[in-house]
């Protein structure tokens, strides 16, 4: 069980910055005339969103089960 939620956290940790990045690459050039951004930019803009806006909360639910707080 603990194994499962480590390899989630770490699969999460790398996947979310690219597919960010993918969806800001096909997004702001076109429309804001912003330049494409690196998945190491991604991945920084994403630490900084989770600081600047209280990042996640995993607490644990009624059920016994995991409940994400944003």
């Amino acid at each position: 069980m603990a194994f499962g939620f480590i390899v989630f956290v770490i699969l999460f940790i790398f996947v979310v910055p690219g597919i960010f990045r993918w969806l800001w690459n096909i997004t702001r050039p076109q429309v804001f005339h912003l330049p494409e951004i690196e998945y190491w930019q991604a991945f920084r803009i994403i630490v900084m969103a989770g600081i600047l806006f209280g990042g996640w909360h995993y607490t644990a639910n009624s059920t016994g089960g995991w409940g994400m707080h944003l």
